[in-house]
């Protein structure tokens, strides 16, 4: 008997943690099979929802908000960079310089949802590919018009979207709504609205939890 689990996956597409987690999850979902099946939703947190336009130099960027050394940093990506190979994806950390705002790609997603969940989640994927593979600007609409194409989006409707202020209200009252719960760092997975992981957790860490949440239901 298969059990439907709801999963809500709050996170930001400039966060590599995020994708570490995300590709973790599907993993273990793999690994259970058919006793669960996911109705998933990605829900936006911005990590720098202040970012100017133009974006910011990395390190700088790390050094101001968590006053990390050049060093630090530099050990800090090779462990990412590490993380992401173990579950199949690839940070090309030499093309990543800058951090961007990254507002418009949640709203594209909000968009993506109405379209259909696999399309929301090829659309996830493409943004993480652009920004953390291919080392393009989130915030740029260009980019942002691409990867909603990668994921079977109506490029023109993606454009329109972009071009307005559609979903930016919705988008702030999901960010809110998720700090208001307590989140303040993500990717946060929350399972049936009760049970959250928290990081870029191993593949056996989500694996465990569903299977634990489904036996609950």
């Amino acid at each position: 008997m298969t059990t439907k689990l709801k999963i809500d996956f709050v996170s930001d597409v400039s966060c590599p943690w995020c994708i570490i987690g995300l590709k973790s999850l599907e993993q273990a979902l793999e690994r259970v099979g058919d006793k669960v099946s996911a109705d998933l939703h990605f829900q936006p947190f911005e990590l720098n929802p202040q970012m100017a336009p133009e974006g910011q130099d990395i390190t700088e960027h790390l050094a101001e908000k968590y006053g990390a050394t050049p060093e630090q940093s530099e050990r800090n990506r090779e462990a990412i960079r590490a993380r992401g190979e173990a579950v199949g994806f690839t940070f090309s950390m030499d093309k990543r310089s800058r951090i961007y705002n990254t507002f418009d790609a949640h709203r594209l997603l909000h968009w993506a949802e109405t379209e259909g969940q696999q399309r929301q989640l090829a659309l996830k994927h493409a943004l993480f590919d652009a920004y953390f593979t291919q080392g393009e600007d989130p915030s740029s609409h260009e980019v942002l018009v691409r990867a909603a194409t990668r994921a079977g989006l109506d490029p023109q409707h993606a454009q329109e979207v972009l071009a307005t202020n559609a979903y930016a209200e919705e988008t702030r009252q999901q960010e809110k709504f998720y700090l208001d719960q307590g989140i303040h760092s993500v990717p946060a997975v929350i399972i049936n609205d009760r049970y959250l992981v928290q990081g870029g957790q191993p593949i056996e860490v989500f694996e465990d939890a569903l299977r634990r949440v489904a036996e609950a239901v």
